[in-house]
């Protein structure tokens, strides 16, 4: 029995489980669509969606693992890439806009 458990343990310590995101992707306006197209490939190539591409602004939103994100980001470091968790946003006080 106590061989099969350390057979289990090490067989789940080898999982590793990507968490799904949904991140927002943007670039400045002189960003090569050629960076971008990199990293839309980069978060597909990894299971993860493009949920929509934006045409007043260059970026995208996404649901990807954590691991990619490491990969875009520095990849478009140069090009000061913006990778942020898309959340929903509330109004604080209840009040009329």
């Amino acid at each position: 029995m106590a061989g099969l458990r350390a057979e289990f343990l090490s067989f789940s310590g080898a999982i590793a489980v990507d968490i799904q995101k949904s991140v927002l992707v943007t670039y400045p306006p002189e960003t090569p669509n050629s960076v971008v197209d990199q990293a839309k490939k980069a978060i597909v190539d990894a299971g993860g969606v493009i949920t929509h591409e934006y045409t007043l602004i260059k970026g995208f939103a996404a649901k990807v693992g954590e691991k990619v994100l490491d990969s875009v980001s520095a990849w478009g470091k140069e090009y000061q890439v913006l990778v942020e968790e898309d959340l929903e946003v509330h109004q604080m006080g209840g009040g009329n806009l």
